[in-house]
């Protein structure tokens, strides 16, 4: 058995059966192909049937105002629920000393796995290091620490480097190959911002005729993304593209492009309701749609099975859908966010 405590051999192979079921009989009710099979999930652990087993999970979350996020928390209420596991959630309110000390009471309260969505690098590690000194599994969801700061038990996220590439280069084949971009980035040195920035600088270098003249954090938000594209556009007039690394940031590009009169590609990354209208009315082109609340669902499922001395793969990214105005509507919010999503 494996450190982090004897748990019961019927619990777990009436979870692994019911498992089996699941991933078997499950559907999205997507009616674009792409869609049911992002939403329907990749990962190896599935969505989180009944099973028996005293577990407490313990989670901590960045914030619960982000939507991808109150997504991913509604997974995972959903897949305890239907597990009958104990879950203790805890939201650290976008501050990274608040989450180091959560994850600290959580090791006090002696919960079985931690599933933590840091806030940025400095919490995941030292949140990992602390919960890895008590013998805790740490399922990482979104967010990692650097190489060398902490052990994972696994790591859900979605491909961002993949998704990237793929959003910049349809946007590059929108401007026929050649002109000048502006990029607006998440919060500098952040998992996504960093394999976003990699993703896109894939499809550059890839495109030699595509020039980036402005490039500026906006930290995942519209009214920062609104700002920075404001500046963006009057310093650059030839701009024919703002990606933005966020839907949030997309949709602010859109706007300020719109009040200056400007006609611009503007996209994202997240496939919130919001950008899926603004798709659908014109305001923006295109976005990859994640899926925060089936990725919530992996992670409490993969809790149960590491408690149940069953291997999971350190490392499980979930491909994205990209929507664009010629499968917006086909899409439904609720294949990516789940069914409480507005």
């Amino acid at each position: 058995m494996s450190a982090f405590r004897n748990r019961s051999l019927v619990a777990a192979a009436a979870f692994a059966m019911a498992l089996t079921m699941t991933a078997c009989g499950s559907s999205s009710s997507s009616s674009s192909g792409a869609a049911t099979a992002a939403a329907s999930g990749s990962a190896a652990g599935g969505e989180a049937p009944a099973a028996g087993g005293d577990y407490t999970i313990g989670v901590s979350v960045a914030d619960q105002k982000s939507l991808f996020y109150i997504a991913a928390v509604d997974g995972m209420n959903k897949a305890a629920a239907d597990a009958g596991v104990n879950l203790v959630v805890l939201s650290a309110d976008n501050n990274s000393n608040q989450q180091v000390n959560q994850v600290n009471d959580l090791i006090t309260q002696q919960v079985d796995a931690l599933i933590f969505i840091a806030q940025d690098a400095t919490a995941a590690a030292a949140g990992v290091k602390a919960a890895n000194k008590a013998n805790i599994p740490v399922i990482a969801v979104d967010q990692k620490p650097e190489s060398g700061e902490g052990e994972l038990a696994t790591y859900i996220a979605t491909d961002s480097v993949k998704a990237a590439d793929e959003l910049c280069t349809w946007v590059f084949e929108q401007m026929g190959g050649s002109g000048e971009i502006g990029i607006l980035q998440g919060v500098l040195g952040s998992t996504a911002e960093l394999q976003r920035s990699q993703g896109c600088q894939q499809a550059l270098d890839k495109n030699p005729n595509i020039t980036v003249v402005a490039k500026e954090s906006a930290n995942w938000d519209e009214t920062e993304g609104y700002k920075a594209a404001q500046n963006m556009l009057q310093a650059n007039p030839n701009i024919k593209a703002i990606i933005g690394e966020s839907d949030a940031m997309g949709l602010g590009a859109a706007k300020a492009a719109k009040d200056d009169g400007k006609d611009i590609i503007a996209v994202g990354i997240d496939g919130f309701p919001t950008m899926i209208s603004a798709i659908k009315e014109g305001l923006t082109e295109a976005t990859q749609a994640q899926v925060p609340y089936k990725m919530g669902q992996f992670a409490v499922a993969d809790s149960i099975k590491i408690l149940s001395d069953q291997e999971v793969p350190p490392l499980q990214y979930q491909d994205t859908v990209l929507v664009t105005s010629e499968n917006v509507s086909t899409v439904n919010p609720e294949d990516f966010y789940g069914p409480n999503v507005k």
